[in-house]
């Protein structure tokens, strides 16, 4: 059925083009409803501290987040007006909830969900770390845009990471709804490839599955030879021209991730194209 709804989280001025960018050529290729989001920071007065704040500054930081907004709606409107597509603008207040928690509420109406990399020189300090909040919390796929990409359309050739686990079957079935007709897929497992190539019944299940959709989808291995699994979807994505890095997300239990460190976390620290997270 294709993508039909789209939420793109327009988090700050600086990225709203970039992501855009990204959000409406998909909207026009689907036909999607395209949704900004847009949440307004509360101001938060905490009644164990004594302290007073003066109705002025309420007045300032509510014109300085009217201005922001204002902004963002603006570039919102100039990619959006000229298309066919139904577009809306959202602004969402955050009220005693964080902003992670309203986009959240938002993204469960959603069959995709794109957002900016962490951006630590112009993320409000609500917004921080919202990325990671949205991908375990929403339940929907959602996808990360670099900082500054200018890269090409996603859709036409993506790259797909590929495990024996309920995430990474989640994603292959994610991008079914993005993947263009007759797209190329590179189906990537890391580890040795098989004496017997008929024994890895499950991944050959996978590429089968994607070849009955129409898309012209191949299995390959990567030895991990000391190389992390993030490095090796960059390096795979950039080798094989990918628009898109689809993958599984968060596997592991919260203090694993912290304790031993993530292939999720590894890719959101450093990623080249835009990548698909499903959990």
């Amino acid at each position: 059925m294709g993508l039909k709804t789209i939420l793109v989280c327009l988090t700050t001025l600086e990225n709203t083009e970039t992501l855009l960018k990204v959000a409406v050529p998909l909207a026009r290729k689907h036909n999607a409803h395209l949704i900004g989001l847009h949440t307004v920071e509360a101001l938060l007065v905490y009644p164990g501290i004594a302290m007073h704040i003066p109705e002025p500054a309420f007045a300032t930081f509510n014109a300085s987040q009217k201005k922001v907004s204002e902004a963002i709606k603006k570039v919102f409107a100039k990619y959006t007006t000229p298309e066919d597509f139904v577009s809306e603008f959202r602004l969402v207040r955050a009220e005693s909830s964080s902003a992670g928690e309203r986009m959240i509420e938002c993204a469960r109406a959603a069959d995709l969900v794109i957002m900016a990399h962490e951006d630590k020189e112009n993320d409000r300090y609500d917004q921080r770390h919202v990325q990671t909040e949205v991908i375990r919390e929403s339940g929907r796929p959602v996808v990360i845009v670099p900082l500054n990409y200018d890269g090409p359309e996603i859709g036409k050739n993506l790259l797909l990471g590929w495990s024996d686990t309920r995430e990474a079957t989640r994603a292959a079935h994610d991008l079914l709804g993005l993947a263009d007709s007759g797209a190329n897929l590179t189906v990537l497992r890391v580890g040795k490839a098989r004496q017997d190539p008929l024994k890895d019944g499950d991944a050959i299940d996978v590429v089968e599955m994607f070849a009955r959709h129409g898309l012209k989808s191949t299995l390959e291995y990567r030895e991990q030879s000391g190389s992390s699994v993030a490095d090796i979807l960059n390096k795979a994505a950039f080798e094989n021209g990918a628009d898109l890095i689809v993958t599984g997300a968060f596997g592991h239990s919260r203090t694993y991730d912290f304790v031993i460190g993530a292939t999720t976390y590894a890719l959101l620290r450093d990623q080249k194209v835009p990548i698909m997270f499903s959990k």
